[in-house]
């Protein structure tokens, strides 16, 4: 029974109501005194103490049965939608509450209690003076309803950001997934490059350095943001594949502070870029090609001059919108794209936090 049981109380009530009730009888209780009874007819404490004890014991009775159809009404209608069925039903049952016990007591005191038979009669009659009484009961009952809306209103907001959450979470899983096929489909025409052009034995290093990047990717878990520490590795140890390719002809200029390698960043962002100035440039002896990596203002830039090539290769632009759409899972910040026909600068933020967005 929900009165005696405090997690029923929690539940269809929004909160343990007890000291609630107890204060909510008691303040009625003495309203209903001081309406119903006159003052005059009271001149001894008994008297007093008889007129506010049977207050009390109508108190409790409108008090639980108003608070026993609420209850059944959240049961009945709990979506909602229904809440202006819910509280209008209830503010019926409250008014015809108040009236039916309030008969019940001008019957009862005039049939036991003889001695008060005039301001029972008074008490019957005088339907007006339940006015204020079932206005304080509704205002009362109300502050239930503004509580219950309210812990409902948390409970749907918080439902619905998991929900979003999920949602997100399910993007970015994706989009991760997306990122890893990407980069082994370009490693595998990049050893097969390496299969035409090159020995044997360096297509072999390129394989087992290809493995130990993979072991990497498979370490670093699903997580949506890792440490620049951790991405730099990675990034450092896809150019030393790269560089048994292209030999001297591929350079890299790295400028990183060192207080700057805890800051976060969407794994295999800077890898993809990296990969994509390798894929659209010309990239020989006659035309090294030099790639700046550096940090500006917590924000992760790499540049490249544009040395494209004569036969390009047609763009999917996977890597970019990639990136692009897991930074906006993740963060309120963007990368930054910048081709102004002589360089191509991408620009990536990083964050301070592996929960940038709730």
């Amino acid at each position: 029974m929900p009165l005696f049981n405090k997690k029923k109380r929690i539940k269809y009530l929004g909160f343990d109501d007890l000291w609630y009730s107890i204060i909510g009888i008691l303040v009625l209780s003495f309203i209903t005194n001081f309406l119903f009874n006159n003052p005059s007819e009271r001149n001894t404490l008994d008297l007093k103490l008889i007129g506010w004890g049977a207050a009390l014991f109508f108190t409790i009775c409108d008090w639980g049965i108003i608070r026993s159809i609420l209850i059944f009404l959240r049961k009945k209608y709990p979506d909602f939608k229904d809440d202006k069925k819910r509280i209008s039903i209830l503010i019926l049952a409250i008014i015809c509450t108040i009236l039916i016990v309030d008969f019940f007591a001008g019957w009862l005191s005039s049939t036991f209690v003889n001695q008060f038979s005039d301001y029972n009669s008074r008490h019957i009659t005088r339907l007006k003076e339940l006015i204020p009484v079932t206005i304080i009961t509704i205002m009362v009952m109300a502050i239930y309803e503004v509580i219950y809306s309210y812990v409902r209103l948390k409970k749907s907001i918080r439902e619905e950001e998991q929900t979003k959450q999920v949602m997100v979470q399910a993007q970015l899983d994706t989009l991760r997934n997306q990122a890893q096929p990407h980069f082994l489909f370009n490693s595998l025409n990049t050893l097969r490059d390496i299969i035409d052009q090159d020995t044997k034995e360096d297509a072999k290093d390129f394989v087992d350095s290809l493995s130990g990047v993979y072991r990497f990717i498979i370490e670093s878990g699903n997580s949506n943001l890792i440490s620049l520490e951790k991405e730099l590795k990675f990034a450092k140890a896809y150019i030393h594949i790269q560089s048994e390719r292209f030999g001297d002809n591929l350079k890299l200029n790295w400028n990183i502070p060192e207080d700057k390698l805890l800051l976060m960043i969407v794994p295999m962002s800077l890898q993809l870029l990296l990969e994509n100035a390798i894929k659209h440039n010309i990239v020989s002896k006659a035309k090294p090609l030099l790639i700046s990596v550096a940090i500006k203002a917590d924000t992760l830039v790499v540049s490249n001059k544009i040395q494209a090539k004569s036969t390009q290769t047609p763009s999917t632009k996977i890597g970019l919108k990639n990136i692009e759409k897991r930074y906006q899972l993740i963060s309120s910040k963007t990368p930054i794209i910048n081709n102004d026909g002589e360089y191509f600068t991408v620009s990536l933020p990083l964050l301070k936090s592996s929960k940038e967005k709730s």
